[in-house]
């Protein structure tokens, strides 16, 4: 399966992006599923909940399935599992879908686009760190990467398409 990830620093607008990529690409036929990544602790089943019950009683997984969402919980060992297998065992929940797109996640190797605003007054990350694929930006920056206008998604798109979409998924536009 096909995975890239919209990176960058906070406040430069990754969310926005990732949620300009999905419309687009749904545009096309394919199906999209995204992983917001975060380094945060959250738990997501809290005291007091049935599947919190289930998941102290021993339940490695537990789901929830509602009439229009779903969810599985199911805790990791984060010690003793590299981050390819943290997304493999993940993104198998998605294997229907033609691409994921992961907002976050500068360490995992994937290609990664990155989104930066001058306005922030912080430098690219492509400047400091290896594995930045491409950078979506309105200003000028010198990076050895390829630059897209943020303001030109068409770009970005043809980008994606061209370079970590399979040519079968692509429908009709």
């Amino acid at each position: 399966m096909k995975r890239i990830h919209v990176v960058g620093r906070k406040n430069h607008g990754k969310t926005t992006l990732v949620a300009d990529l999905v419309s687009e690409l749904t545009r096309y036929g394919l199906q999209i599923g995204t992983i917001k990544h975060t380094h945060h602790h959250h738990e997501l089943d809290t005291p007091g909940k049935d599947s919190y019950s289930h998941r102290l009683a021993g339940a490695k997984a537990v789901g929830i399935l509602g009439p229009s969402m779903s969810a599985v919980f199911s805790p990791r060992d984060n010690l003793h599992t590299s981050e390819h297998d943290k997304y493999a065992h993940f993104v198998a929940s998605m294997s229907f879908c033609d691409l994921i797109i992961v907002e976050g996640d500068t360490h995992t190797p994937a290609p990664k686009l990155e989104v930066w605003r001058s306005e922030c007054g912080t430098v690219p990350l492509a400047l400091e760190i290896d594995g930045i694929s491409a950078i979506i930006t309105d200003d000028e920056v010198e990076a050895t990467v390829p630059r897209f206008s943020r303001s030109s998604l068409v770009d970005v798109i043809q980008w994606i398409l061209t370079n970590h979409v399979h040519p079968k998924a692509i429908g009709p536009t």
